[in-house]
């Protein structure tokens, strides 16, 4: 992949209006080939040739996961430092290559969805190129690429925008329902099944750097048993799930044991049903290695928490064991302490602290990662 890709190369690769919509997918979501091909209605190997030219031109990179590979848009190295004017310039040079309106012809693997958008959209990579060469306000809070204004423009010039985003609305659903439903499956016998990463001995480690009593979010809660333990010293624990079948049981095990103090929310741990400032103290136990986006929870996190509260997690350590995606749902594989570092300081956290505190004795070993941090600072956008 080339570090620095001219100008006069994004501009030649986005030329073709199907990449131009790969792009844009792409900005919103990783996704994978299959995801594309049913958000785009595109074959495989003509999806898979334009891939191909992006990631060659440095616009995008993919990673493994499980059997398939993810693929995100990037920003080319370097490419924030270029002049709009040689932008500018160099989208005047490449206008009168692209064919004038009407007369080039669809590419292979085109959708179209609705009649008359063909004329609209074969003619856009010239208009957008053309839009380039105009004037660019640049008395913004944050200096915008020129990538993000290619496809802020396109994105106007597209007919095929809004049922792409439609789409893609439609295939994360998807992505989250099957997660949902796994959890559904096994409410009410979890603790009974085998959770890589639940460890007595860890959670006991992490009471140890509570202050009690707090009022705490137990997130990624789960059947309430981390919430039930922490409930005994703590003015109060609201426990989030996006299970409503745990969160039934949750409530019904509470009852049992006679206990008041805890408020079982239905959410997600990107989008809390908690008041910013609420809690002094968000706790993760084995649940962030679920979320889709966990530099997304933690930003979250930190907006829930009062100045000067804390964040707790206990999760996987990185590891290699393929199968926990299928057999527990997981989204990621662990983490290593770099990476839980690198997103808690990006969400506005101080004074982290991260340790492995357990690991399993059977085969695949998993091991637990423990991490601290202090909310003090507004937090960044994930």
């Amino acid at each position: 992949m080339p570090s620095t890709p001219s100008i006069v190369k994004i501009l030649r690769v986005v030329a073709d209006p199907n990449r131009l919509r790969i792009l844009l997918l792409l900005r919103a979501e990783e996704l994978s080939v299959a995801e594309l091909q049913e958000i785009l209605v595109m074959g495989q190997s003509t999806l898979s040739t334009h891939l191909s030219q992006l990631k060659q031109t440095g616009l995008v990179e993919d990673r493994r996961t499980g059997k398939n590979n993810l693929y995100r848009l990037i920003s080319p190295q370097g490419e924030t430092e270029l002049s709009q004017q040689k932008a500018q310039s160099a989208a005047a040079n490449l206008v009168n290559q692209y064919p004038p309106e009407g007369d080039s012809e669809l590419s292979p693997g085109q959708a179209q969805r609705s009649p008359g958008n063909g004329a609209d959209q074969k003619s856009a990579p010239r208009r957008v190129a053309a839009n380039l060469t105009s004037p660019v306000n640049t008395q913004t809070p944050e200096r915008r690429s020129f990538l993000d204004e290619l496809l802020d423009r396109a994105a106007a010039e597209l007919a095929e925008v809004p049922a792409d985003q439609a789409e893609l609305r439609r295939v994360l659903k998807k992505r989250q329902d099957r997660m949902r439903a796994f959890f559904d499956s096994v409410a009410g016998r979890l603790g009974k099944d085998y959770v890589p990463g639940k460890s007595w001995k860890a959670l006991a480690e992490a009471l140890l750097r509570l202050m009690p009593p707090l009022t705490i979010a137990d997130l990624g809660a789960g059947e309430g048993a981390s919430a039930l333990l922490l409930s005994r010293h703590a003015k109060r624990v609201i426990a989030v799930d996006s299970s409503a079948k745990m969160i039934e049981v949750g409530r019904e095990q509470a009852i049992r044991s006679g206990v008041a103090n805890i408020d079982f929310r239905l959410g997600d741990m990107e989008d809390l049903p908690i008041a910013s400032g609420e809690v002094e103290l968000a706790f993760f136990s084995q649940s962030l290695h679920h979320a889709p986006h966990p530099a997304r929870a933690l930003v979250e996190a930190a907006r829930i928490l009062a100045p000067g509260g804390r964040i707790l997690i206990l999760d996987l350590a990185r590891h290699r064991f393929e199968e926990a995606r299928e057999l527990y749902a997981d989204e990621w594989l662990g983490f290593t302490e770099t990476e839980v570092e690198s997103m808690l300081a990006a969400a506005g956290f101080t004074g982290i602290e991260t340790s492995v505190v357990d690991k399993d004795p059977d085969a695949p070993q998993f091991q637990t990662l423990l991490a601290v941090g202090e909310r003090q600072h507004t937090p960044l956008s994930a």
